[in-house]
């Protein structure tokens, strides 16, 4: 690392604010699609590098459930705020983004003063207690048996980020033409799953340590498989809203596992490397696999959303057996 997590704080707080900035003033089109590419580059640098911090830290598993559930509490609670300012106050979608502008302003400046003293000498001279300076993403992604690990990861969180996204984006849409549900509860369903994933990420996060990341995986994948068949097959709406906010307080902790996987497996000098190509690998599937259901649902109807959710469910529980044991972590 050349820069440190100090600059590191200040550009990933910085892309966002910088976003939020050009999309409070009500850009033309094109325009907002580049300005979300600097959001995605923000959120690409804090994946890697708390990511990889975090998951350092004695308690790597209770923090990094924290630390995500805070994302699942941001998927929650914007919407609403969002949808209050527009139907409420009859305020334009763009002034939403002022709150946000706040909000990153205030991250920007609590993060920088965090890490203010983590300069990228800092950083070398703690790595280079550990391993080869001179190894990073290529051994990360090449050389075995790092390599496997680090595929291996980044396969799951593809397919793990693609089912989130997938989830919550089209769970909507379900319950509005399957199930026959009004607006207000369908939209009420979205904020259930994400809830579920907030809470999940906090209260099994507390738990994972005690029963191992191997294991708590290899029971939570199948508990959210058998919720989906529930989902998919009984045709009642309160039936499938609470299958399907359950479904994600198991998915929630699963993110996190991952990265507490990867530095368990991985030595250090390879974790903001490996974490960060994980995390990029995995957040195209956010991209590819909503776009993947819209199509087939234009084609075949929403209903082929479960199906194909169940499926990649049994891949993500193939690929996690394909990891190597992972010893219990003594903080």
């Amino acid at each position: 690392m050349n820069i440190g997590q100090r600059w590191i704080a200040f550009m990933c707080g910085g892309c966002h604010a910088l976003t939020y900035l050009i999309l409070s003033q009500h850009p033309p089109y094109p325009v907002l699609v580049l300005a979300y590419v600097l959001a995605g580059l923000g959120n690409g640098i804090g994946l890697a590098a708390w990511n990889s911090y975090i998951g350092n830290l004695a308690r790597s598993n209770e923090l990094l459930g924290f630390m995500h559930a805070s994302y699942g509490l941001g998927g929650t609670v914007s919407p609403l705020i969002a949808t209050s300012m527009i139907t409420q106050a009859n305020l334009g979608w763009y002034d939403f983004y002022y709150v946000l502008l706040g909000m990153a302003v205030l991250e920007t400046a609590t993060l920088t003063y965090s890490f203010w003293p983590k300069t990228a000498q800092k950083y070398r001279e703690t790595v280079h207690t550990e391993g080869t300076r001179n190894e990073g993403t290529r051994a990360a992604l090449f050389v075995k048996p790092h390599a496997r690990v680090v595929w291996l990861c980044a396969f799951f969180l593809l397919g793990y980020v693609g089912t989130e996204v997938a989830l919550g984006g089209w769970v909507v849409q379900f319950m509005l033409r399957v199930r026959n549900a009004d607006p207000f509860d369908a939209g009420m369903t979205a904020v259930g799953f994400w809830l579920g994933i907030t809470i999940g990420r906090l209260v099994l996060g507390m738990v994972i340590p005690k029963i191992g990341v191997k294991l708590s995986l290899m029971i939570f994948i199948p508990i959210t498989m058998g919720l989906q068949l529930i989902f998919w097959l009984v045709p009642q709406f309160h039936v499938s809203a609470v299958a399907v906010s359950l479904q994600g307080f198991f998915l929630g902790p699963m993110f996190p596992c991952v990265i507490v996987a990867l530095t368990m497996l991985l030595p250090r000098h390879l974790h903001v490397s490996a974490i960060g190509f994980a995390a990029a690998f995995g957040g195209s599937g956010a991209a590819v696999l909503p776009f993947a259901v819209g199509a087939i649902a234009q084609a075949k109807g929403v209903q082929v959303l479960q199906p194909i959710i169940l499926a990649i469910l049994a891949v993500l529980f193939i690929i996690w057996l394909g990891l190597p044991k992972i010893e219990k972590r003594k903080d």
